[in-house]
């Protein structure tokens, strides 16, 4: 009788085969001055209709 307490490792999956849908995503970074600079960028993007991502790093 096997003992229950030993699971059998599961096989390492390939690329691609986690289930997860990839959908190709294109961006721009735009460089700012500062955080001013930042805020007054992404004001006039959103009045032209754009949705920018704010990113800090």
């Amino acid at each position: 009788m096997a003992n229950p307490t030993t699971k059998k490792a599961p096989a390492p999956r390939r690329q691609g085969e986690n289930g997860f849908k990839y959908k190709p995503r294109y961006g721009l970074l735009v460089p700012c001055e500062n955080e001013a600079d930042q805020q007054r960028r992404y004001a006039r993007l959103t009045r032209l209709g754009m949705r920018p991502k704010v990113v800090c790093v």
